[in-house]
């Protein structure tokens, strides 16, 4: 009996489809398909894999014939209902649709409480009454790092284990996330829009009280805004396919298991972003020449720079240096964006 029969009878008796048994094991259909016809055959951390899923030994699965065995009550076995998520990517995605907006929002509550704190203590002898700030504002970003990290370890591992995913989302899925997002979007502008306001209210009084109110509120709606927009993302599997090539080294994209058609896809996408981010780096490498330029230019053009003064010059403005950059990166990203497609249409 051959690998083959037994494959198509074991999928068979648990109900599982071709692309059921993809997502197990991080291929695409394609590849099962191209193993059903014999026209190729599963590397051997596959084919333990389905050993697992199966319940059966290494040998049987390649040389016996399990034809004849029905599935243990306790095992796997798939509904016959539209496609459903197996291999744990919604949840993974909304794991990360909550780590990634708590470790950033952790970051900005930080240097909310450093500002509500602000000339509160002294601290040292040099530091005069703002001793706690840059302590606090610390500890706000190791906070942050503690959910940022681990989320970004998690989610590498999981586009290794799974570098490609079949749609499994409804029609009906996808417009209640929407929905979700407009709601979730709209409540964080309204954070942002309150932290303003307190802010406004409160500047003349106390100060250090209104920049509080203003970044705390600024924290709730970021939360917000990304929560939201990352559980709306989650919804795009064919994004999440495109960025495993964005995202995972030339190497990786190598050893993965799948069809040759979406293995030379991904690696045109890499390609292709290690030449934009060649060129974004360039820019801002330029950025950062033009705002020491315009930081230390003045002063040392001065005859007297001990008594150089920055007001009522561009040194003043040399930060916009780094923001304008971003904008041309962002600018040249959306530009090389759409000549690609316009190219990969022509070709």
């Amino acid at each position: 009996m051959s690998f083959r029969d037994n494959l198509q009878h074991l999928r068979a008796a648990r109900n599982m489809t071709q692309e059921q048994l993809a997502m197990l094991l991080g291929v695409s259909r394609q590849s099962v398909t191209k193993w059903e016809a014999e026209k190729s055959y599963p590397e051997m951390d596959k084919l333990l894999k389905m050993c697992q899923i199966f319940e059966c030994s290494l040998d049987d699965l390649v040389q016996g014939n399990l034809t004849g065995r029905t599935p243990e009550p306790g095992a796997a076995h798939v509904p016959a209902e539209p496609p459903t998520d197996i291999c744990g990517y919604d949840e993974h995605q909304r794991m990360m649709a909550w780590k990634v907006p708590t470790g950033v929002a952790a970051i900005l509550l930080g240097i909310a409480v450093a500002f509500f704190f602000e000339g509160a203590f002294a601290v040292g002898e040099f530091n005069g009454n703002d001793g706690l700030f840059i302590p606090i504002v610390l500890a706000g970003i190791l906070a942050g790092l503690a959910f940022l990290i681990p989320a970004g370890m998690e989610h590498s591992a999981f586009q290794k284990a799974h570098p490609y995913v079949e749609d499994f989302y409804t029609e009906d899925d996808k417009a209640r996330a929407r929905k979700t997002f407009s709601a979730g979007l709209i409540a964080g502008i309204a954070f942002i829009f309150a932290g303003i306001g307190c802010f406004i209210m409160l500047e003349e009084t106390v100060e250090n009280i209104a920049l509080f109110f203003l970044m705390f509120f600024i924290a709730l709606g970021v939360w917000n805004i990304l929560h939201y927009s990352m559980l709306f993302v989650r919804t795009n599997v064919a994004e999440y396919n495109k960025s495993v090539g964005e995202d995972l080294e030339l190497e990786e994209i190598m050893s993965v298991q799948l069809d040759e058609a979406h293995r030379e896809e991904l690696l045109r996408l890499k390609r292709k972003n290690n030449k934009l981010g060649a060129v974004c780096a360039a820019i801002m490498i330029a950025a950062t020449i033009v705002g020491l330029a315009l930081l230390f230019g003045p002063a040392l053009a001065s005859p007297n720079p001990d008594a150089f003064e920055p007001e009522g010059t561009p040194t003043m403005w040399f930060w916009l240096a780094w923001p304008v950059g971003g904008l041309i990166c962002g600018i040249v990203a959306v530009l090389w964006d759409a000549f690609g497609k316009q190219n990969d249409q022509m070709g």
